[in-house]
């Protein structure tokens, strides 16, 4: 594996090389500017304990365009909240975590695209749809105990077509140890590929990668996604994320998902089994025991945008842990109300969710956010 992650980028650098060196492009950087901020409020409730909490979730800066040569693209965007930076692992030298994606982005062909830096991986969609497009207030409890989240390599992006199906693949390569690492290298490298396809044709702007049907889409629109990933002796417990453990951990990742709209209803559904090579469960010298997050979830949600840009949704999510791992599962039921004033540039959004863990008692959580984008 980690003699294919030297030659990948070797063979990637002669078709750049041989591309570049066969044109001549005058000057033509550009750059766009946006930022978006989200102003959450949520109670929290479990029998007779109540907790409130105000905060800024997300305040973020991003910068596109391109860079000399119109076959150059580049993203960077900057997290601004202390949810966002600011981390104990050593790696980072206690330093801020403020970048979120650095990439640089290459044309091979019409198709055909090279990035190189740190981003997203290309794992469950919940996980790729910005969390500015989400239908809900956050991402499921899916998302949180088995996404692959970003980091730091090669992409290789190819569409297709299969008849008259539209289709994509991705490939990559990546450092193993999620983004912002200055130091090292403890574990082994990261290995994606993905595969999506459009049986029904490509959805108005790019909608299998927002939440709702906003677009309102006049013909059915379907959208499947199959993900691997094979992350050779992880050195954190979820593998790119989460805190860095004495021992490592070969762990595989699958991923399937689904994205349906058609005239203002949506539904889009996740399934994630994450597993172990050996037993993700350990005790360091003293006794101690630590494990790796492995086990299984599935997420279903579905909502309807009315003539008013008001929408109503639900989502169910079940989290269930390998039986090892001293959690318990957790079921969490889901209503949201959302009001689209700009799509999803202004928009406010609720949801109100029960949720079952184990044998403990039921607990609640009530969540209002505001949304702006701006460029």
């Amino acid at each position: 594996m980690n003699r294919f992650f030297i030659l990948f980028p070797v063979l990637c650098s002669l078709v750049f090389t041989d591309n570049v060196s066969a044109q001549i492009v005058q000057n033509s950087s550009t750059m766009k500017f946006t930022g978006r901020i989200q102003n959450l409020g949520l109670v929290e409730m479990q029998g007779d304990a109540v907790e409130t909490n105000l905060l800024v979730r997300r305040a973020r800066l991003k910068f596109e365009g391109v860079a000399i040569n119109p076959k150059f693209q580049y993203k960077v965007e900057l997290g601004l909240t202390n949810r966002d930076h600011g981390s104990p692992i050593p790696q980072t030298q206690n330093s801020a975590r403020m970048i979120l994606d650095a990439v640089v982005q290459y044309e091979i062909g019409v198709n055909t695209h090279l990035w190189f830096g740190q981003t997203k991986l290309p794992g469950n969609r919940e996980r790729v749809i910005s969390s500015a497009k989400l239908q809900f207030v956050d991402r499921s409890l899916l998302n949180s105990n088995y996404n692959i989240d970003r980091d730091m390599g090669l992409q290789l992006h190819q569409k297709f077509g299969i008849g008259t199906m539209k289709a994509k693949a991705i490939v990559s390569v990546s450092q193993g140890e999620g983004r912002n690492i200055t130091t090292g290298n403890l574990g082994g490298f990261d290995y994606t590929g993905r595969l999506e396809l459009l049986p029904l044709g490509a959805f108005t702007s790019k909608g299998d990668y927002f939440g709702s049907d906003l677009k309102r889409e006049e013909t059915p629109k379907l959208a499947l996604g199959l993900s691997y990933d094979y992350h050779d002796n992880a050195s954190k417990a979820r593998g790119n994320t989460g805190s860095f453990l004495s021992q490592t951990r070969t762990l595989s990742t699958i991923f399937a998902d689904m994205m349906f709209k058609y005239k203002g209803f949506s539904v889009m559904a996740e399934y994630a089994i994450k597993s172990s090579d050996e037993s993700p469960v350990f005790a360091d010298a003293s006794g101690l025991e630590y494990h790796f997050v492995t086990g299984s979830a599935l997420n279903i949600q579905a909502g309807y945008l009315l003539q008013s840009d008001w929408e109503l949704a639900a989502r169910f999510t079940s989290v269930t842990p390998e039986a090892v791992l001293p959690q318990e599962d957790v079921s969490m039921y889901t209503l949201g109300i959302s009001k689209y004033i700009d799509g999803h540039n202004l928009k406010v959004q609720s949801d109100f969710s029960m949720i079952l863990e184990g044998d403990m008692e039921q607990s609640y959580l009530a969540r209002l956010q505001f949304e702006l984008s701006f460029n």
